[in-house]
């Protein structure tokens, strides 16, 4: 599908236009601009989230019920065909799965299906493929019934069954969309959590993630409203890519309650990344990585072992920016060749409080601009945006600063 959120990049964007012109490479600071700069808000919640994402509501009386019960289940309806401990749900409708299964649940609609699935305590495990598997519907909606604790698991290897390469607990090749007020309980040892090779939203519900690979990856767009996160990944924690298209492979994250620890990047997209709200509880190598970078609201803290804030060239659609209008940043750094805030391109902060503590605090390729917002670097507030350049070594290889000082420029 297309891209549905709008981040508020007209604006940035030509800024970062305007700057990239500028030529030659910032070697020093960039001072506070005594000009105030407004941003001017986009619709982007009302873009990524419909009213069925966000409602969570089901007709329980209209409802098909499948009730899961070890390797086999019982249905009240054509639409389910059980073929030994495969459930596949075949047309559009809602229905609503409880009990356990040792086996999978199949979506394979009609393109034009719309297919609900309430999860009402289920536990489903599958030793060797996904638990959950979308086929075909033009969009599924996995709602967590209030109160349930909701169980999906893998048992450490993906046998193929057609021509996917299924390598997820959830897997789907089209929208899908979670919500409801349950718990969603995610065991991937040998894989990822959840894939989405479409377009795939959370507007509410709880989930706790654990996998060998991303937690979380998806290729068009990754939008989430509210909700609870912990992932714990041996990559990333939220991914978004699209190697088809250099305008997807964003995230967009307007509120939710974040604890991530990954071995790789906290969230990363290829293009767009926007935070407008949230809190979050960071442990990673790089905490945030995207091309474009745009920071509006939420409460961030970052402890990092290589970048705590990367704007890397990974999509040729944007040049790499990091624009901060809003929120509150603490990151702190591991010692070494690290950086707190890395942008290979431009840096814009026109409001917010970023406090970071690290070696070399800020390292860009182009211009910065600082038009408002509190910055304050090792406990001491500063006026100006340092460039440390090659992470804590420093231009002069002295004291970890560009100039040899403790954090690389001069008032």
């Amino acid at each position: 599908m297309s891209f549905k959120f709008k981040p508020l990049l007209p604006l940035a964007l030509a800024g970062a236009l305007l700057l990239s012109g500028c030529g030659a490479q910032q070697t020093g600071t960039a001072t506070r601009s005594d000009t105030e700069t407004t941003v001017t808000s986009s619709d982007a919640y009302a873009e990524s989230f419909s009213q069925r994402d966000l409602s969570g509501v089901y007709d329980a009386g209209e409802a098909v019920t499948v009730t899961l019960s070890g390797t086999t289940a019982l249905a009240d309806s054509d639409a389910v065909r059980v073929n030994g401990s495969t459930v596949t749900i075949t047309a559009a409708g809602t229905y609503i799965l409880s009990g356990a299964l040792d086996g999978s649940v199949i979506v394979d609609a009609a393109k034009e299906d719309e297919v609900q699935l309430v999860l009402d305590g289920v536990t489903v495990h599958a030793d060797s493929f996904a638990a959950l598997y979308v086929v075909q519907a033009d969009k599924v909606f996995v709602t967590l019934a209030d109160g349930t604790v909701n169980v999906l698991s893998n048992g450490g290897r993906f046998t193929q069954i057609d021509d996917n390469d299924v390598d997820a607990v959830i897997f789907s090749k089209d929208d899908l969309s979670f919500n409801g007020t349950g718990t969603l309980r995610i065991s991937s040892p040998a894989g990822r959590g959840i894939v989405g090779k479409d377009d795939v939203t959370f507007t509410q519900g709880v989930y706790e993630i654990e996998a060998a690979d991303h937690a979380i990856r998806v290729k068009d767009n990754l939008s989430i409203a509210d909700g609870s996160f912990t992932l714990q990944a041996g990559e990333d924690g939220l991914h978004a890519e699209n190697s088809d298209d250099d305008t997807l492979g964003n995230i967009y994250l307007a509120g939710g309650d974040f604890r991530i620890t990954v071995s790789d990047d906290a969230i990363h997209a290829e293009a767009l990344l926007q935070i407008d709200g949230g809190t979050f509880e960071i442990t990673a190598a790089e905490g945030l990585e995207a091309t474009y970078i745009q920071i509006n609201g939420g409460q961030i803290r970052i402890s990092a072992s290589d970048d705590g804030i990367n704007a890397a060239r990974k999509s040729s659609a944007y040049t790499p920016t990091l624009e901060v209008n809003g929120g509150e940043l603490t990151i702190v750094m591991s010692a070494g060749d690290t950086d707190g805030v890395d942008s290979n391109g431009n840096l814009i902060i026109n409001g917010g409080i970023i406090d970071v503590t690290a070696q070399s605090a800020f390292d860009y390729d182009g211009s910065a601009q600082y038009n408002g917002g509190t910055i304050i670097i090792n406990g001491q507030t500063v006026n100006a945006i340092p460039n440390q350049m090659m992470g804590g070594g420093g231009m002069m290889g002295g004291g970890g600063g560009m100039m040899g000082g403790r954090n690389g420029w001069r008032r």
